[in-house]
């Protein structure tokens, strides 16, 4: 029987991870079977620049720690081995870094993750991976919103060119 240590040990780390689980926007479970320690370093360099967190924890304590924050939907993947990376900067970020190494990678694949407190399974996780970065996403929206402007801009100079040309001929044929 673990001593009372050992157990409030766990407590903590359980508490610790449901008050980041709760501030996330985002969270992704990985199997990372099969990697090297040198691939798991560059792995963690690329989250951690992008200001994500990535840990390996116990199935046990995830659920725990899910149950708490009130995440319901990922137990039946809390199996093998299992690392979890979550950010409260972005969405795009941990999703898109982990799919990517999981596509050139036989074995470290992307289980199911969260979003906002709320379970989504692979698909979702592989969707929100292919997004662009939220630079050019705001880009896309305000190029969408400036093209209608553009064009009823363009619209009121063509009436009016069209009125000072009438205005003009006029005027020449009356001088005339």
């Amino acid at each position: 029987m673990p001593s009372e240590k050992i157990l409030e040990q766990k407590k903590q780390q359980v508490a610790e991870l449901k008050e980041a689980f709760q501030k996330a926007n985002v969270g992704v479970l990985v199997n990372y079977s099969g990697i090297t320690v040198e691939q798991d370093t560059k792995l963690r360099k690329q989250l951690r620049e992008a200001g994500c967190e990535y840990k390996v924890v116990k199935n046990t304590l995830l659920s725990l720690a899910f149950k708490e924050a009130g995440i319901d939907g990922l137990e039946e993947y809390l199996n093998g081995t299992t690392a979890i990376a979550y950010s409260d900067a972005g969405y795009v970020d941990a999703p898109k870094i982990l799919s990517e190494y999981a596509e050139s990678s036989d074995t470290f694949k992307v289980k199911a993750g969260f979003i906002d407190g709320g379970a989504v399974d692979t698909e979702s996780i592989a969707a929100l991976a292919k997004l662009p970065p939220k630079e050019v996403l705001v880009a896309q929206v305000l190029g969408g919103l400036n093209s209608p402007i553009q064009g009823f801009a363009n619209v009121l100079s063509g009436t009016m060119r069209g009125l000072v040309v009438a205005l003009n001929a006029i005027a020449q044929k009356q001088s005339a």
